[in-house]
């Protein structure tokens, strides 16, 4: 029997992390932090690292989160906005990356085309393309980490419209934007109601003609201050890292009982949020026409406008909003159902993400595939009947950043486990195969409800509940035991060998 040449197996590390962009980076900080000795690397398919915020280039993209909690718990945010442009956010990506040498373990242009888990080996065989060469290459790694976020990088989501083709001027995704768009006293159509609809508008409000939000649906529109006086002052009295400490713990409070009190009181905080929007608009505006969603506060996300941004542009008369259905295109612009023509020179399809599970990685096990939609989220961070491998998810009611740090450090605690007590493999087990389950994500957003069917699922109770709440997931994720009743720890079981 022949022996396999070293030089023929595939390169070899401890944590393979996928994606270099906000949850990749801060995984390899706490793997490096909590593991110096351990090996890793970050792969990114794309050039650049950054993630989300070097992919998009839309106007005025920013933040939707507040830079104190959606920044690194131990990376102090110092700029003055505390909702940041897209440039803001990449230069402080890039310098933690940087700054902890992370930078030197991503390899850009590593496209993951699959992974493969063999028990007997105790370890994943990722299948990787070369982007730039077409070169192909296997890795393998004894845990996976799949930091690659949940949504399509090379697709956005538009709807069908009837008689686009007929359209003179040019259509746009956000997620696509042309570097030589002029939109220079043109008159634009921004179709959509979500964050990124409410970005676009007041930004190239300044420059166009005129810009029209055109909405299906009415969504909860909050203002909030782009920048924290709290956090100037602080920064001027106490150390970066102190000052960076109370504005986050100040703004996760914030964040909890908003969601809290929406959850308990959604009529009240319907009523709140209105006498705001009527506030910041003319007197006298059909705000109830606009701005009066037919869900409850936090059913879907709150999109928040810094500095009532999109208010001013509307009075102003600079951009202007729409509610109505959509007919058909036409040559000059849009018809719509209630017969009103929308004349534009160019329509930007703001109607969403293509959700893609795990970045579109297909996975096996001992060569049999993983069908996500037949899986459970273990913590929040784990899938049943998969061995060694992580997902960092974020939450929908607060900061991404926030949960995801916290699943970073409860991966940390679980491989210490693991070497402590001398396992190699460790596979979240469902006890109860009928088990009721429910989406995972318990959230309105159309582009949720059009994935459901491919994303695995969340139970009614922990360790099988996708828990929203940082003060519980702070308990369950760093303080209590790793170790649980269906979580199983093993070795690998060679041919001739009896299960350790």
């Amino acid at each position: 029997m022949s022996l396999t040449r070293a030089a023929d197996l595939p390169e070899h590390v401890d944590v393979l992390i996928v994606g270099a962009g906000l949850s990749g980076i801060g995984a390899a900080y706490y793997l490096q932090r909590d593991h110096p000795s351990k090996s890793y690397a970050l792969l990114e398919a794309r050039g650049a690292t950054g993630g989300t915020w070097d992919l998009f280039r839309y106007p005025g993209i920013r933040s939707d989160s507040d830079l104190h909690t959606f920044g690194y718990e131990f990376k102090p945010w110092t700029n003055d906005k505390s909702i940041a442009g897209a440039d803001a956010i990449l230069a402080y990506l890039r310098e933690t990356a940087a700054e902890y040498g992370i930078d030197r373990k991503v390899r850009l242009h590593h496209k993951v085309h699959g992974a493969a888990w063999s028990s007997q080996d105790a370890r994943w065989v990722v299948d990787v393309e070369r982007t730039d060469t077409g070169e192909r290459l296997k890795l393998s790694c004894r845990w996976l980490f799949c930091a690659a976020g949940y949504y399509r990088y090379d697709q956005g989501f538009t709807p069908r419209f009837e008689g686009v083709e007929r359209f003179q001027g040019r259509v746009v995704h956000p997620q696509h934007w042309p570097e030589d768009l002029d939109y220079k006293d043109k008159r634009v159509v921004v179709i959509g109601s979500g964050a990124t609809a409410v970005t676009l508008v007041p930004a190239m409000a300044g420059a166009a003609a005129h810009v029209t939000m055109l909405q299906r649906t009415p969504t909860y529109i909050v203002p909030v201050p782009a920048e924290e006086w709290l956090a100037k002052v602080l920064r001027k009295v106490l150390p970066k890292a102190w000052a960076h400490a109370l504005m986050r713990r100040k703004n996760i409070g914030m964040q909890r009982f908003i969601w809290r009190f929406c959850q308990r009181y959604p009529h009240v905080a319907r009523r709140l949020i209105r006498w705001t929007n009527a506030r910041q608009l003319p007197k006298g505006y059909p705000v109830d026409e606009h701005f009066n969603p037919p869900y409850n506060p936090w059913a879907q996300r709150l999109c928040i406008v810094p500095d009532a941004d999109l208010f001013k542009a509307i009075s102003s008369g600079q951009a202007s909003m729409v509610t109505d259905h959509i007919e058909t295109f036409t040559e000059k612009g849009l018809r719509l159902k209630s017969g009103q023509e929308l004349e534009a020179d160019l329509i930007v399809t703001a109607t969403g993400l293509n959700v893609q599970a795990l970045g579109g990685i297909p996975l096996t096990v001992d060569g049999a595939p993983v069908h996500l939609a037949d899986r459970v989220a273990f913590k929040g961070m784990m899938l049943s009947g998969v061995p060694n491998f992580a997902l960092a998810l974020g939450y929908t009611n607060a900061s991404w950043t926030l949960k995801v740090g916290l699943l970073c450090e409860h991966f940390c605690r679980l491989l210490a486990h693991m070497d402590a007590h001398g396992h190699s493999i460790c596979t979240p087990e469902l006890s109860d195969p009928a088990m009721p389950t429910r989406p995972l994500l318990d959230f309105d957003a159309g582009y949720v409800k059009r994935s459901l069917e491919a994303l695995p699922r969340q139970g009614e109770q922990a360790p099988w509940l996708m828990s929203m709440d940082y003060q519980a997931d702070t308990r369950m994720l760093c303080k209590d035991a790793v170790s649980d009743p269906h979580l199983r720890f093993s070795s690998p079981v060679r041919p001739g060998r009896e299960a350790s």
